[in-house]
């Protein structure tokens, strides 16, 4: 995949741009100017708040890169991810974010005050969020919560349960991380994230197997060579 830095563009022209269902729902302060990215392959532009830290921008530049990497250019299109903000200081609705995708406008906004784990965790995870809302006939909610015992209920939004921990479970008992324990849609997300990371468990226990599969599952019947 090709990179290039073409143009800058200020604040008011990524507003008109992007427009208002993103802007509405997100908060970044200390934003300097927008450096105007171009996926020259895909025809898919990155925009990326871009502030006086330079060097640590440039580091998850470079782990964002790295990451996209390991999907294709056919899978882009079919899940027709059209924007990718780098951000600091993120904030959602004033909660402080690492992550946040927006379905609608098929853009991801990752927050580059992370440590670098986690920053390509979230990646992955938020785009397995644009994956899920273009193909959620394959990855079916009622089916992923039937893996779970009879007494677990999700949460009913990821905002209203105090269950964030990002922490990787060594005793996974169904769940990889505290935050999968939130929604159905993130328990998704967490499992995906760590799959295209590289660090699941040591030892998995049935129920997390069989989600794991669902996931393999899913995404082989949306691009047979998908690379785990």
């Amino acid at each position: 995949m090709s990179w290039k830095i073409q143009k800058h563009l200020n604040s008011s022209t990524f507003e008109n741009t992007i427009n208002e269902p993103v802007i509405k729902e997100l908060t970044v302060s200390k934003r300097v100017f927008i450096d105007f990215l171009k996926n020259l392959k895909l025809d898919i532009e990155y925009f990326c708040f871009r502030w006086l830290h330079l060097l640590n921008f440039n580091k998850k530049f470079l782990i964002a890169q790295r990451s996209f990497s390991r999907y294709n250019d056919d899978f882009f299109r079919k899940i027709k991810l059209k924007y990718i903000v780098l951000c600091s200081e993120l904030e959602i609705g004033g909660i402080p974010a690492l992550g946040f995708a927006n379905p609608e406008m098929k853009t991801l906004i990752l927050n580059i005050n992370t440590n670098n784990t986690e920053f390509e965790r979230v990646l992955h995870h938020e785009v397995f969020h644009i994956i899920n809302d273009s193909f959620k006939e394959i990855f079916n909610e009622k089916t992923w919560s039937s893996f779970n015992s009879d007494s677990f209920n999700y949460a009913k939004c990821s905002t209203c349960t105090k269950k964030i921990g990002l922490d990787t479970y060594s005793k996974t008992d169904g769940f990889i991380t505290e935050y999968s324990k939130s929604t159905a849609s993130e328990d998704m997300a967490e499992v995906f994230s760590h799959l295209m990371h590289g660090n699941l468990p040591k030892q998995i226990d049935p129920i997390l197997q069989k989600k794991i599969d669902f996931i393999k599952s899913g995404l082989l019947k949306i691009d047979q060579n998908f690379d785990l």
